[in-house]
């Protein structure tokens, strides 16, 4: 079982969720294992007073915090995690059945780490632009027939199985973390200056996505991230001179 500082350092962000009622359902789930740290990103407030599933999880839904981007929500996190039902979805990450991913999150969380987990909008689930965000990706293994998945979770659903994979008794950590690992701000704002460089060149190879993603496949650690700033600032006033 996650120690209760541990359970601290976990925050489920719910991108684009529209249905009161889903962000209640996640909302008890969250406090059913004992979780409180809810995120919102959202173009406009959501009408959590209307979440009437919410039942015994009003603390949850009183402390939830709404965010206007990703990269806001995720600033402090050293993990980010996004859930997806995969399906035929070409996916340009890493990605872990929830069992197996349960306990890489758990193994940060040992470390002294901050997670995110991620959940989509109901209809569409998690953008590629959204996805751009994410270390990895975790989905849960759903029934098949004739090569054919069982359509996906409803919101609160999903939460849960996540949320009891990753308190349950079982499997550790299943590898060590670096606990000095770059923060998901580090990395947004190395993100950005390479972007810079790219189009102070005059030649924008790639889209801001794609380098998102190049950035997070790096690992870096902070010292590292910090380096790699210093060196990217130079390039740019190189190139502005």
């Amino acid at each position: 079982m996650l120690a209760e500082e541990e359970r601290e350092r976990v925050c489920i962000v719910l991108v684009r969720a529209r249905n009161p009622n889903n962000i209640g359902a996640v909302a008890r789930a969250m406090h059913d294992f004992g979780f409180r740290d809810l995120r919102l990103v959202s173009d406009y407030p959501v009408a959590l007073h209307d979440a009437r599933s919410a039942v015994d999880a009003t603390e949850v839904l009183a402390g939830a915090r709404e965010h206007t981007s990703v990269a806001e929500a995720v600033a402090d996190c050293h993990l980010v995690v996004g859930t997806t039902a995969a399906g035929r979805r070409v996916l340009e990450h890493p990605l872990y059945p929830v069992a197996e991913g349960s306990g890489l999150l758990r193994a940060t969380l040992a470390g002294g780490g901050r997670v995110a987990l991620l959940f989509g909008s109901e209809k569409t689930g998690l953008s590629r632009e959204e996805l751009s965000h994410c270390n990895w990706i975790m989905t849960i293994p759903m029934f098949q027939r004739d090569g054919m998945r069982h359509p996906s979770m409803n919101l609160g659903q999903a939460a849960a199985v996540c949320l009891y994979e990753l308190v349950r008794s079982g499997s550790g950590p299943s590898q060590d973390i670096d606990i000095d690992v770059a923060t998901a701000a580090d990395l947004e704002r190395l993100t950005e200056r390479m972007t810079e460089m790219l189009d102070a060149s005059g030649n924008p190879a790639h889209p801001e996505t794609y380098v998102r993603e190049l950035v997070r496949r790096m690992h870096l650690n902070r010292e590292d991230a910090t380096a790699w700033m210093g060196i990217l600032r130079k390039v740019l006033w190189k190139l502005r001179r």
